[in-house]
């Protein structure tokens, strides 16, 4: 049975699982204080939070929320980036600081109750965030009303055209 402060942990942890979309599991070994601070303003202006947690202890939350319990990445230094709505924003956040900073190590996460790998991790975050998503759909429902609106248009100034080439045949004839 934990201690009563592994207790109180366990429920922040339960709590920061509770409703998030994914969580990404990261190494931070060897990045300074700056580097972390950098680190999770990028995560918190994708609407993520990171948090570091004891190994063990994100273990029995996960075990006891039900879901998989991650061993094969939870060893060393870790440090978890909780997603809300926008997965990919949080994922793309870690991914653009992995690049500029060795030290940070992708180890992979948890993505609507199913494990994922490191690799799908970064392919997650290539993927368009939510608002461009939603400006890609916008666009092209924009697109379809644009040449809808052309279409019906033309067929009344098409009429008109035809009507007084006939008009104009008559008046000559």
């Amino acid at each position: 049975m934990p201690n009563v402060k592994n207790q109180e942990t366990l429920s922040k942890i339960k709590e920061d699982l509770d409703g998030v979309s994914a969580v990404w599991v990261v190494d931070y070994c060897g990045l300074t204080v700056k580097d972390i601070q950098a680190l999770r303003v990028a995560i918190r202006e994708s609407g993520a939070s990171m948090k570091v947690y004891k190994n063990t202890l994100m273990h029995i939350a996960l075990d006891e929320a039900g879901l998989p319990t991650l061993d094969d990445i939870l060893e060393g230094p870790s440090a978890f980036v909780f997603a809300g709505a926008d997965v990919a924003a949080a994922a793309k956040a870690v991914k653009t600081f992995a690049k500029t900073n060795q030290n940070l190590e992708i180890k992979g996460g948890l993505m609507e109750g199913e494990q994922v790998s490191a690799a799908q991790v970064e392919a997650i975050a290539s993927l368009p965030s939510r608002e461009e998503l939603l400006a890609q759909i916008a666009g092209a429902i924009s697109g379809v009303a644009r040449g809808l609106a052309v279409a019906l248009n033309g067929v009344p100034s098409g009429l008109a055209q035809v009507t007084k080439a006939v008009a104009d045949q008559k008046e000559a004839a």
